[in-house]
C-alpha cells in the first residue's frame, strides 16, 4: 500500500516512514527537502498519485499567531484537495489533546481549525491527538527562559514518547477510517515544571526551574486539566523515567 507521510522527514514522520517501510508499504516521506511543498503545492499532486493513505504530521515553522493559523489553513487545504483528487482513501492527521479548550492560543486555535478542515472535507478521516512529547518540553521550557531561571506553569500533563506517537500513528494508517478522534497520552500525569527540571538536570543545564501558575502555555494559562484527555483515551507504555534513563544513558 502506498501511504505519504505529509512532513514524513521531522521526528514523528521520520518514525511513521520507516515503521511503515519495515511492514513493507511504501512510504514517502513528503517535505520541501524531498521536493513536496504545500504551501505552493509543488510536488503534491506527483507525490499522491497512486495513494491510498495521507499521514499529516507536519508542523508550522513559525508559531505566531496569523502565520501559524496560515500554514495550517493553506497546507491542510491544499493536502484535502489533492488527495481527493487523487482518490485517496484515509486521511490520517496529528493534533493535540485540549487544543479545544485552549482558544486563548494561537497555536491551538490553529489545530482546531484544521480539525474542523478534516471533518468538512470529502476523505475519510482518523484524527489522533496526542499529549505533548517527552521530546519537546525542553524546547517549550526555553519559551519560559529568562537569563539563569526558567518559569513553567506546574499545571499536570501526560505527556508521552515521540516513539509512542509514532507507533500509534502508523497503526491508525493501516487501519479503517473511524471519522472521528483517536486519543492517546502517557501512562503519568506530571508538573511541567517537574519535567523540565529532571530533563535539565540530565542535560547537565545549570538554570533553576521555578514553578509559576501564571505563566502561559502558548498563550493560554492552564490548570491540570487543560491538556489531558476525557475518559477512553489510549494510554501510552513509555514512562517519564525509563526515557529520561534512556536520554541519559545517550
Amino acid at each position: 500500500m502506498k501511504i505519504v507521510v505529509i512532513g514524513g522527514t521531522g521526528l514523528i514522520g521520520s518514525n511513521v516512514v520507516k515503521r511503515l517501510a519495515n511492514q513493507g508499504h511504501e512510504a514517502v516521506a513528503a517535505a520541501p527537502n524531498t521536493g513536496v511543498n504545500t504551501l505552493t503545492g509543488e510536488g503534491l499532486a506527483a507525490a499522491l498519485d497512486g495513494a491510498q493513505v495521507v499521514v499529516d504530521v507536519s508542523n508550522s515553522p513559525n508559531f505566531a499567531d496569523d502565520a501559524v493559523m496560515s500554514f495550517f489553513k493553506t497546507s491542510t487545504g491544499n493536502v484535502l484537495d489533492a488527495e481527493a483528487a487523487a482518490g485517496v482513501r484515509h486521511h490520517v492527521a496529528l493534533s493535540i489533546v485540549g487544543a479545544d479548550r485552549l482558544r486563548d492560543s494561537g497555536y491551538m486555535r490553529a489545530k482546531v481549525a484544521q480539525e474542523e478542515m478534516i471533518k468538512d472535507g470529502h476523505t475519510p478521516y482518523t484524527i489522533v491527538k496526542a499529549t505533548q512529547f517527552y521530546e519537546f518540553v525542553k524546547a517549550i521550557a526555553e519559551t519560559g527562559a529568562d537569563g539563569d531561571t526558567v518559569r513553567l506553569t506546574p499545571a499536570k500533563l501526560r505527556p508521552m514518547a515521540a516513539d509512542d506517537v509514532a507507533a500509534l500513528v502508523a497503526e491508525v494508517a493501516l487501519a479503517e477510517p473511524v471519522n472521528g478522534l483517536v486519543e492517546v497520552a502517557g501512562p503519568e500525569a506530571i508538573p511541567l515544571d517537574e519535567l523540565a527540571r529532571q530533563i535539565l538536570k540530565v542535560d547537565g543545564d545549570p538554570r533553576t526551574v521555578v514553578a509559576d501558575p501564571g505563566t502561559a502555555y502558548f498563550g493560554a494559562v492552564l490548570d491540570d486539566n487543560s491538556l489531558t484527555p476525557d475518559a477512553g483515551f489510549r494510554t501510552a507504555p513509555t514512562k517519564f523515567a525509563d526515557w529520561l534513563a534512556a536520554r541519559a544513558a545517550r
